[in-house]
């Protein structure tokens, strides 16, 4: 997990936006063995409730496609601000992670 703010930061400036319907993931390339997780919702969106549950249908939906993307990059997941935070489900999740890692090409071929 990305933990500091300057590591966010970093990933926001630095990496490539991909824009699904719900989310929006920022990728860039670091030079490790492992990937690193940001996950960052808007308190403007909600209570801590459901910010939470929003943070954790993100992190579940990666734990489930973690084995079939490529190693080595720095991620950040925003919720967009425009879509209400009570229409977070999974399954809407589920479809903008497997949009945006197909369109930045982060899926392994076998």
């Amino acid at each position: 997990m990305l933990k500091k703010n300057y590591e966010y930061r970093n990933v926001l400036n630095r990496g490539k936006p991909y824009f699904g319907k719900y989310i929006v993931v920022f990728i860039k390339k670091n030079n490790q063995h492992k990937n690193f997780l940001g996950i960052a919702i808007s308190s403007k969106l909600g209570k801590a409730v459901k910010r939470n549950y929003v943070k954790r249908i993100i992190r579940e939906n990666y734990k489930n496609v973690e084995e079939q993307i490529k190693i080595g990059y720095d991620m950040v997941f925003l919720w967009k601000k425009q879509n209400d935070i009570r229409q977070a489900c999974y399954e809407f999740v589920e479809k903008d992670i497997q949009k945006i890692f197909k369109e930045a090409k982060m899926i392994l071929e076998d």
